[in-house]
């Protein structure tokens, strides 16, 4: 264990069991979306705001929002105010906890929120400001008594603890109090004896223990920081459903594809920017899936003549796609595999449980093949078994089939893999769940129809425009362009 950092069971103490998935009726409540709560406690002018902020800093790939505990001190009365001098803001009786749990429990909820804003000159929080927090990934819950009360203690996912000597934190204490909040050395020294630290003693350093994290020396100590910052990458890139299902593999998000997940769900964007950014997210799943296929350790001489130590492609692959909306992830597909052949599966669909195949054509020799199977959209999971049946019946071992999605409802995973628990999912997100229309919500819409046009100018004249469309003439199979 490195002297820097004492941990204590880091991990999700309290939400561990309940982040579930919770079936009730055709709904599903998804609670994994509710966000990861860090609470940093430790002593005044520890470094606890430095170390959320170094925090905040590094997980740059996350929605992080910081609240401060001091933002819910109670406005002084006028008669605290004449003796402000005698009144304890280290006690918690200082603190409005029933504003400050009602808060963190909308939050938690991913509700907006108005952090109010308090004056520490005047003693009184603003009555016409107010600090706007939205839902995020990550919510910080800074200050000197997060751990003392029960309720809001037991709302963190994390605790954390800095410790820092008492020398230094009273040194931070009177540079901050004499510049930032208009205090002379003397008042400043005179409450910290009278008040800080007894408070600290009575209140503070015994809620230590309820830590999973100890940070000595607060933010200089970067190895605790960095090994924080690493633990919480893993648990934000964790969905409860890949920790479940093992074969279920969500590609790590970044504000790239954030920020094209924006788009493509954005109703008012245009076909041309849906296709640009849909095609991009496809490649990028694509690309994931691919590295899911084994390979065989191959030897190389480069142009130096050195010997270079790699891996050779998988050999026997091809691809599925289900008409119509898979066909939109053809093209991404042949750009990273030269030449590859790529089969087709038709499946009518008559209400949720109606499906009928009523079209396939693969290669003939599928069976010695690994199968990279391409839908965009994984709703209730129907049209998918049938299509996964269909590859089995052909011979194709379960562990070589490969399904890609750009969006993935819970349900709809669940259904498939229960089903198949040897096949691999990928994916670029997972979605909240299914409405009482089986529609994926937040979901992007009707993908075909989006990728195709077909919602602007009638689904015959355009889908036969962008697709090759697969007739019966005189009980023959034919293609029409």
């Amino acid at each position: 264990m490195h002297p820097g950092i004492k941990i204590r069971c880091i991990g999700l103490q309290s939400d561990d069991t309940e982040n579930g998935i919770i079936i009730s009726g055709s709904k599903m409540q998804n609670r994994n979306k509710q966000p990861f709560m860090i609470g940093v406690a430790g002593g005044t002018s520890s470094g606890k705001t430095t170390v959320c902020n170094m925090i905040i800093q590094q997980l740059h790939d996350h929605r992080v929002v910081l609240v401060n505990q001091d933002s819910f001190y109670r406005g002084l009365t006028q008669e605290e105010l004449e003796h402000v001098s005698e009144y304890n803001f280290d006690h918690p009786d200082a603190f409005d906890n029933e504003q400050l749990l009602d808060c963190l429990w909308k939050l938690k909820n991913c509700q907006p929120v108005q952090i109010p804003v308090y004056d520490f000159k005047l003693h009184q929080r603003s009555t016409d400001t107010f600090r706007q927090v939205n839902a995020a990934d990550v919510i910080v819950l800074e200050g000197i008594l997060v751990f003392h009360d029960n309720q809001v203690r037991n709302l963190m996912n994390m605790r954390i603890f800095v410790d820092t000597d008492a020398d230094i934190r009273l040194a931070r204490r009177i540079r901050r109090d004499t510049q930032l909040r208009g205090r002379d050395v003397n008042s400043v020294i005179e409450q910290y004896a009278k008040f800080v630290k007894p408070a600290f003693d009575d209140f503070i350093l015994p809620s230590k223990k309820y830590a999973d994290v100890i940070i000595p020396r607060g933010g200089d100590n970067c190895v605790a920081i960095d090994l924080i910052v690493q633990h919480l990458r893993t648990k934000l890139g964790q969905h409860d459903l890949t920790k479940i299902y093992s074969n279920v593999h969500v590609i790590q998000s970044t504000f790239q594809i954030r920020g094209m997940h924006t788009l493509i769900r954005d109703r008012e964007t245009t076909k041309h920017d849906f296709v640009f950014y849909a095609d991009r997210l496809i490649r990028l799943v694509v690309e994931h899936g691919l590295g899911h296929l084994p390979f065989k350790e191959k030897q190389v001489i480069t142009p130096t003549g050195s010997i270079y130590i790699g891996v050779d492609f998988c050999k026997k692959l091809c691809g599925v796609s289900v008409i119509r909306s898979g066909e939109s992830m053809e093209n991404a597909l042949r750009a990273c595999c030269k030449e590859i052949k790529i089969g087709k599966i038709l499946i009518h669909r008559e209400g949720d449980n109606g499906q009928q195949l009523i079209y396939e054509k693969l290669p003939k020799d599928i069976s010695e093949r690994h199968v990279l199977l391409l839908d965009p959209v994984l709703a209730t999971g129907n049209s998918a078994v049938q299509a996964i049946q269909l590859l089995l019946q052909k011979g194709v071992p379960e562990n070589h089939i490969i399904f890609l999605n750009l969006i993935s409802a819970p349900e709809g995973i669940q259904v498939v893999c229960k089903r198949f628990p040897m096949l691999k999912i990928v994916t670029s997100e997972i979605d909240a769940a299914l409405n009482e229309e089986f529609r994926v919500i937040p979901g992007m819409g009707e993908f075909g129809d989006r990728y195709f046009g077909t919602d602007e100018d009638g689904p015959e004249k355009l889908y036969e425009s962008h697709l090759k469309i697969t007739c019966r003439s005189n009980g023959v199979l034919r293609e029409s362009s």
